[in-house]
């Protein structure tokens, strides 16, 4: 078995991209259903073994053209807006008819950049996506095409993908691309191109391996350099990516079965990555200050409760990073509030079965959840 066959076989979350030009039939613009229909075979199979899928669809433009009767000719940006408008139904609909009849809910998500970068947008998105994997239901996420702009936009789903893997902690990401993987030239313009099976590092050698974006893509943006640079991301996040071709029946199982690919590993776990970027990345905005007996339970890996909350200093937001401080003052942790600091403030020290009383809602719990927490190193003792 190959590395890419086992990971695909056992990652508990999976993200799979899928372009324009395997949602949409070139000719006639109207869903492939049939390649639709193999693929959810697949996802169903993925859902029996107990894993959960998440698919980032492109393909809303590509179908809003043809009932729009803007043909194959240039759009500018309204002409986009109102295509992915009037095709993002199409889509959903397509996609809902090839899951349903293996008893697979869908969910539509629709996002912008700033989903995945502004950190309360960050974290209302993650808890969304999280709940319908939970209920094993099947989220379809395409960029918000009807109302992003050249200065909230992804560019493409690959990008769009990456996040979204970074956002739900996925283990994997599945790029269906229109060649098997990448090669150390253009297989279509050089015979003797080879394909690289196995990358552990992304150096810039490799990644000028990749060219330019892919020009015969037709209906497509994205070509192999965004698939780099999305691996990139992913990556980062501790998330594996294969890169294989998506245009053939049941492209997963084809991976499970040795099909030609790339797999990019991953650098770390995609906990350890969270942790590590909270940890390092994000400039703390306010502290909270706790009593001895919630920093035993922290160092015991549990999550900070407002009952042990005796101080609350700075202007945070919800889902800003703070630092967790022992009756001394020495850092205990940091971690992303699920309150702001006004709200912070009038629910510490209570039960937090009293929280929405107080506060008119809840927002959980927990102050900072245990999987939203890095542990800073413990204190040398003299």
């Amino acid at each position: 078995m190959t590395q890419a066959a086992a990971l695909l076989k056992s990652s508990r979350r999976v993200v799979i991209k899928v372009g324009s030009a395997l949602v949409a039939d070139g000719e006639t613009g109207e869903p492939d259903r049939a390649w639709l229909k193999a693929l959810t075979a697949d996802a169903a199979r993925m859902a029996e073994r107990g894993q959960q899928l998440l698919i980032v669809s492109s393909g809303a433009v590509a179908l809003g053209r043809r009932r729009l009767g803007l043909g194959r000719r240039p759009l500018d940006l309204p002409q986009k807006q109102a295509a992915a408008a009037a095709g993002q139904s199409l889509l959903m609909r397509a996609w809902e008819e090839a899951l349903e009849p293996f008893d697979l809910a869908a969910a539509q998500v629709l996002l912008t950049r700033d989903d995945t970068e502004v950190r309360h947008r960050w974290l209302n998105g993650k808890a969304t996506l999280d709940t319908l994997l939970g209920l094993g239901v099947v989220p379809i996420v395409n960029e918000n095409d009807t109302v992003a702009t050249e200065e909230i936009r992804y560019g493409d789903n690959d990008r769009l993908a990456a996040r979204v893997a970074q956002m739900i902690g996925a283990d994997l990401l599945v790029l269906l691309s229109d060649v098997d993987g990448l090669y150390t030239a253009d297989p279509r313009v050089n015979p003797a191109a080879r394909r690289l099976d196995v990358i552990s590092e992304l150096t810039p050698e490799i990644e000028a391996m990749a060219g330019g974006s892919n020009a015969a893509a037709g209906v497509g943006v994205g070509g192999m350099g965004a698939k780099l640079t999305a691996a990139r991301i992913a990556q980062g996040a501790g998330c594996a990516t294969v890169i294989t071709h998506g245009r053939r029946d049941a492209p997963l199982r084809a991976v499970e079965d040795g099909a030609a690919c790339t797999l990019i590993e991953p650098s770390l776990s995609p906990s350890a990555a969270y942790k590590q970027w909270i940890a390092g990345s994000l400039a703390p905005q306010g502290s909270l200050t706790v009593d001895s007996g919630a920093v035993t339970a922290l160092r015991a890996g549990k999550s900070l409760l407002p009952a042990g909350v005796r101080k609350v200093e700075g202007r945070f937001g919800k889902g800003d990073a703070v630092l967790v401080l022992d009756p001394s003052g020495r850092e205990v942790a940091r971690g992303l509030s699920r309150y702001d600091a006004a709200e912070a403030e009038k629910i510490m020290g209570l039960r937090s079965d009293a929280i929405e009383a107080v506060l008119g809602f809840t927002e959980g719990p927990t102050l900072i959840h245990a999987d939203d927490m890095a542990l800073s190193a413990r204190p040398v003792r003299a």
